[in-house]
């Protein structure tokens, strides 16, 4: 037990690093002039989120209501949670709910102003965030009696965070010059040292998701490292082919890209199917980004391009590839290559669903 309570504490707190390192990410990508609305909309994240998360985010997104949409308010203020493991709990998927709205600041780099995103991200924690969280994952869920598998955010963090990016993009419109004049990047070591830091929280996100140090944790951690270098590999191999030279900036985003598709099933597929996840997100969210041009939505960061479609990727591959067998103490629906085949429906259905609502 206090392994377990230790384990998720620390996976807690390297979650809670992500942000940080999201700010350093956004923050090397966009011009100079704007590097500091960045970070502050970044940060912004980790102030207001717990607060709203103590008051009553947590009790919608977990409550004992006993509907299927959403919690109710059994919880709030953390009435009742005194015990080591429920503290450590809330803790973790606090942490959860920092980081979802600050994935979507990328999107809109450059345009928004910090006052409005101080308005928007409590406003969105509870209407959008917290009843995903409870479909997904409260005991009376809709996702979570379909069954659909996600083991630590692909649909509940990821595709909910894009798909409320892409509305915005498309609400506030594009930049003034936009595509034709396309700001530079101002700091790509920033951008280089907050893909490692992304990457090295990434254990704790879905390693974590365990929520104990078990076989489970074990494998998601193997599958995290596993995807996000075939992810980097796979991206650079098709840039080269398509540009002919690498960059830096496709380099940590190959690695995203690859660390969001594995997200969904990190602990609910083998070693090597990892692979094929990070690969195929490699390769999938490289042409994903290039087709924000063809479509006309300008999406600064390339939020809608890794996090929605990376999601998207990962959510759906695990309704073919989840395999029990390959997962110590396994037990859960296997995907279609392994006799699963209603997986695959909804998995298709509850990200269909969660990109709509959001």
């Amino acid at each position: 037990m206090e392994g377990n309570i230790a384990w998720v504490l620390t996976s807690a707190a390297l979650v809670l690093f992500m942000v940080p390192g999201l700010a350093l990410f956004y923050g090397g990508m966009v011009r100079a002039k704007n590097a500091l609305n960045m970070l502050n909309m970044n940060m912004w994240c980790l102030g207001v989120v717990p607060v709203v998360w103590v008051l009553v985010g947590f009790s919608l997104a977990s409550g004992d209501s006993g509907r299927s949409w959403l919690g109710d308010l059994s919880v709030v203020g953390m009435k009742g949670i005194h015990d080591a493991e429920g503290l450590a709990t809330f803790a973790f998927l606090m942490t959860f709910a920092c980081i979802t709205p600050a994935l979507i600041s990328g999107a809109v780099a450059d345009r928004m102003k910090f006052s409005a995103w101080m308005i928007f991200v409590p406003i969105w924690s509870l209407v959008v965030y917290a009843p995903v969280v409870y479909w997904v994952y409260g005991a009376d869920g809709w996702i979570f009696n379909l069954p659909a598998h996600d083991f630590a955010g692909g649909t509940a963090i990821h595709v909910n965070a894009g798909a409320a990016a892409l509305a915005l993009v498309i609400v506030l419109g594009k930049r003034t010059g936009w595509p034709q004049n396309r700001p530079a990047p101002h700091n790509i070591p920033f951008v280089m040292l907050g893909a490692g830091i992304l990457w090295f929280g990434w254990f704790g996100f879905n390693a974590g998701s365990a929520l104990a140090a078990n076989g489970g944790a074990a494998q998601a951690f193997v599958n995290t490292f596993i995807a996000g270098a075939a992810g980097m590999v796979a991206w650079m191999i098709v840039e080269m082919a398509k540009t002919g030279k690498v960059s830096t900036i496709g380099m940590a985003s190959g690695v995203v890209a690859a660390l969001v598709a594995i997200t969904p099933a990190a602990g609910f597929v083998g070693s090597m199917h990892s692979f094929v996840f990070g690969a195929l997100a490699g390769i999938i969210c490289f042409f994903a980004v290039e087709a924000k041009f063809r479509f006309g939505f300008d999406d600064s960061l390339d939020v809608v391009g890794i996090h929605l479609v990376g999601g998207i990727v990962g959510g759906i591959l695990l309704g073919f590839m989840a395999d029990s067998s390959a997962v110590p103490g396994g037990d859960f629906i296997d995907g279609v290559f392994f006799g699963g085949g209603i997986l695959l429906w909804n998995q298709v259905l509850s990200i269909a669903v969660v990109a709509g609502f959001s």
